[in-house]
């Protein structure tokens, strides 16, 4: 209990609490359809998109929020479609978007500011990053998420496993894509304060691979992938406050560690 209160008597690690559990949780919500549509990567392409944009922004004085969202957001959007056309793989057009649009944040910063802190810490991540806007942003973000799989369930679930279906039954199958891209992009530039964008993708996939190591129906592992991702960044964050070690890696390895532990009681029930 004292440690908990010591920890709430710091204001920037309250807003890192509010705001990193809210998004984690929307993070491992949408991750459960990404990892099962094999778009699991698309949380470390759209990281290195927003990282190209917040260099841009940080060496010409923008809001960093204000362009890397937009930004982030029509990237998403063109992944989407590219990959829909099938004339390029998801994989690929991940890919490419990654490594063109980290090469384009490194020359600017390269040429402007350098590796200044700010830029450092959309890199890897920062503790002190959460501001009181991402918070209320944050909050803004888990309501939509929350109200998306409550409501729209049944559309999601039959988006996610056969999209034939779906379009058959009427469901506007473009437009719940589109709408969990840019969720996602949200999520994901949000995330960068805390995880950076070296690890954010790690708040998308931990969580839904390892629910799916017990649970079997997608109401499950989704249950499941948001209640694990909010214990392992609560679990994370703390271990990064006791220990003194970057947050986003502490909750990276936390999520690993609970993976392994559920990666062996499905392996045990197999054997069973």
């Amino acid at each position: 209990m004292s440690l908990i209160s010591e920890m709430l008597s710091y204001s920037f690690l309250v807003r890192a609490l509010i705001g990193g559990t809210l998004v984690s949780l929307c993070a491992a919500l949408l991750g459960v359809s990404l990892v099962l549509k094999r778009y699991s990567m698309i949380g470390d392409g759209l990281s290195h998109v927003s990282f190209g944009a917040l260099s841009v922004a940080v060496a010409f004085g923008w809001s960093p929020l204000g362009i890397s969202i937009p930004v982030v957001t029509l990237a998403a959007f063109f992944l989407l479609r590219i990959t829909e056309n099938g004339r390029v793989k998801s994989d690929a057009a991940i890919a490419m978007f990654s490594a063109v649009s980290l090469a384009v944040g490194i020359v600017v910063t390269s040429l402007t500011t350098g590796m200044t802190t700010d830029v450092s810490s959309y890199m890897f991540g920062s503790i002190l990053a959460m501001s009181r806007a991402d918070v209320r942003l944050s909050v803004l973000l888990s309501v939509i998420v929350l109200f998306l799989y409550l409501v729209c369930y049944n559309k999601i679930f039959a988006v996610t496993f056969d999209e034939s279906f779906a379009r058959a039954a009427g469901v506007r199958v473009g437009f719940y894509n589109v709408l969990i891209a840019v969720l996602t992009a949200v999520t994901i530039v949000l995330g960068m304060r805390m995880m950076g964008a070296m690890l954010i993708s790690s708040l998308i996939i931990f969580p839904a691979l390892t629910a799916m190591r017990i649970f079997q129906s997608f109401r499950g592992v989704v249950i499941c992938s948001g209640i694990l991702a909010v214990i392992g960044f609560l679990t994370g964050l703390t271990v990064s406050y006791m220990c003194s070690i970057p947050a986003g890696a502490s909750v990276v390895l936390v999520d690993m560690g609970i993976f392994l532990i559920f990666y062996l009681i499905g392996f045990v029930r197999q054997i069973r």
